[in-house]
């Protein structure tokens, strides 16, 4: 199966990386930006890339109170003194995706006053709504769109390393190549990029198994009264005074602490959503830990 058939883009409109991080790091490094904004919280690397180049970075905080949903007056922020704009939806580590309705508006926008939109779409998969949310069939319309997304999130294979970008920015996509280390996408990450195209049925699968596992968390979470924030993807924001990062450690489970989160701090950590034996362990390990403290 090829790009075209899976899809409806122009193989040309694809740029394949050793993960969503490489094409990050690539891009940066292929348009040099002097100032850009983040939305935050985030995935750090965006900010990582950045500081590679020098760039001034500026930070647009989304609030808890609003379960850190992505309000309307971003687009006021986004004027021609930017020359990149990051934005993640489904957000990392929130969960929160932007309505499509609102990131056309914003593509407009960041169009209008040529700053790149990088919109981060590497959990997309996991909403409900599946790929009709995605804005990568906007490429064509917006040029100063660039849509980041995996194969590694909802396939489940993080240490494969197979992301791509879409862009129907050619000479981005030309600058692109000329930064970029030769040979940076694996035989077996191939391998598994084009086993996975073939796999019509398995994202829907997993879409419904992680929407209904992570209801079912959300409702757990509420019962053993932890403040959590709504998600749409295949993880759980939650904060707590309880140092959870130790306490399921000693109990042989890993969770993400994000105090390192800018926006976030001490005190918050993100649970993934997992097959329904390993939830049932890990909500079987936070009663005990409640239990113990009580």
């Amino acid at each position: 199966m090829h790009w075209q058939e899976k899809k409806g883009l122009a193989a040309e409109q694809f740029v394949i990386g050793n993960g969503a991080a490489d094409l990050l790091f690539s891009l940066v490094l292929a348009e040099k930006p002097q100032k850009a904004m983040i939305v935050i919280p985030a995935f750090s690397e965006y900010e990582q890339a950045l500081k590679t180049v020098g760039c001034e970075i500026l930070y647009h905080e989304v609030k808890k109170e609003n379960n850190f949903r992505l309000g309307t007056d971003l687009t006021e922020k986004i004027t021609s003194e930017l020359d990149f704009l990051f934005l993640c939806s489904p957000s990392n580590p929130a969960g929160q995706a932007v309505e499509k309705e609102f990131l056309i508006k914003i593509a407009e926008k960041c169009e209008k006053e040529r700053v790149r939109l990088v919109l981060d779409e590497c959990f997309v998969q996991f909403l409900t709504s599946g790929e009709e949310a995605s804005m990568q069939l906007e490429t064509g319309r917006f040029r100063y769109l660039f849509v980041l997304q995996a194969f590694t999130k909802i396939y489940a294979v993080p240490g494969i390393r197979l992301g791509y970008g879409i862009s129907s920015d050619k000479a981005l996509l030309e600058r692109m190549e000329t930064v970029r280390q030769p040979w940076s996408v694996s035989t077996p990450a191939q391998a598994a990029g084009l086993s996975a195209l073939k796999e019509d049925h398995r994202e829907e699968q997993t879409r419904q198994l992680v929407k209904s596992e992570r209801e079912r968390m959300e409702k757990e979470l509420e019962n053993l009264r932890i403040e959590y924030i709504p998600s749409e993807a295949n993880f759980l924001l939650f904060n707590s005074e309880i140092n959870w990062f130790e306490e399921l450690k000693k109990r042989g489970i890993l969770i993400r602490d994000c105090a390192n989160y800018r926006g976030l701090g001490n005190g918050w950590y993100r649970l993934a959503v997992r097959l329904p034996e390993e939830n049932d362990r890990l909500l079987e390990c936070m009663k005990q830990v409640l239990n113990e403290r009580s």
